[in-house]
């Protein structure tokens, strides 16, 4: 990440991008029913050389409107939380995602097509939870809470508890999502450090702190002579005081 301003910033491709894969996957859809066709052939098949183009094409395809509307809501809130607060490596997260994800699912699936944009959304579910865990910047912790409390019930569909759903794409996308908030760990937008939190910083240079002792007690009479070194050292490098006059005018001279 080049900097923290690249992230925390709303843009239109925060929600542009998630709009245009959102429309794509209904186009697809939407072909299908028009011209009868059916592209589950072109899903993952575990372990067959030829289903490997599934890798590339699953996440476009889905069984029915059901399926197709399960998807689309998650997918659009967890890829607008991506381009969000992680814009800089967001294109790299869908990209890395769909392949390793798609990959892992051709190694451990079972021997039937593979379909579907749930692999996808649980690289940006498990991307956007543990990103802001091991990040401990208090918005992306926020994220991570926020991600937990909507879809935390996903979990457990990452588990053989229904034999008609791809465990196995859910749980590829959950392992490459924790791989991804390993592997890009220090691409984060950084909490913005205050004056005193700067390794440059001097106490005995701040003007407020000189009002307070060791021990935090503030000092009634702070000596005059210390109050005007510090204001000529601050506002005046040859060291010579400044005078200041104060005019005043009674209200019959104006």
């Amino acid at each position: 990440m080049k900097d923290s301003t690249d992230s925390f910033k709303f843009s239109i491709d925060v929600i542009l991008y998630p709009i245009l894969f959102v429309l794509l996957i209904w186009l697809v859809f939407a072909i299908e029913i028009r011209f009868g066709l059916r592209f589950n052939k072109f899903g993952v098949l575990p372990l067959d050389v030829s289903g490997l183009k599934g890798i590339i094409f699953s996440p476009f395809i889905h069984s029915g409107i059901s399926h197709l509307y399960s998807n689309t809501i998650p997918l659009f809130v967890l890829s607008s939380a991506l381009f969000y607060f992680y814009r800089p490596i967001a294109f790299k997260v869908i990209i890395y995602g769909v392949l390793i994800s798609g990959f892992i699912t051709w190694l451990i699936g079972r021997p039937s097509y593979h379909i579907g944009a749930s692999g996808l959304i649980y690289v940006l579910f498990s991307f956007n939870f543990f990103k802001g865990i091991f990040a401990k910047h208090y918005r992306l912790i926020a994220l991570s809470l926020g991600v937990i409390f909507i879809y935390g019930s996903m979990f457990m569909y990452a588990f053989p508890i229904d034999n008609t759903i791809s465990w196995e794409g859910h749980t590829a996308g959950l392992i490459t999502g924790l791989l991804f908030a390993l592997v890009f760990r220090k691409q984060i937008a950084k909490p913005k450090k205050y004056v005193w939190e700067e390794p440059s910083y001097n106490e005995d240079d701040d003007e407020f702190l000189r009002h307070f002792d060791e021990n935090g007690n503030f000092i009634e009479n702070l000596e005059e002579e210390t109050l005007d070194e510090l204001s000529i050292n601050k506002n005046d490098e040859s060291n010579t005081p400044q005078e200041v006059n104060y005019i005043y005018k009674s209200k019959t001279d104006l």
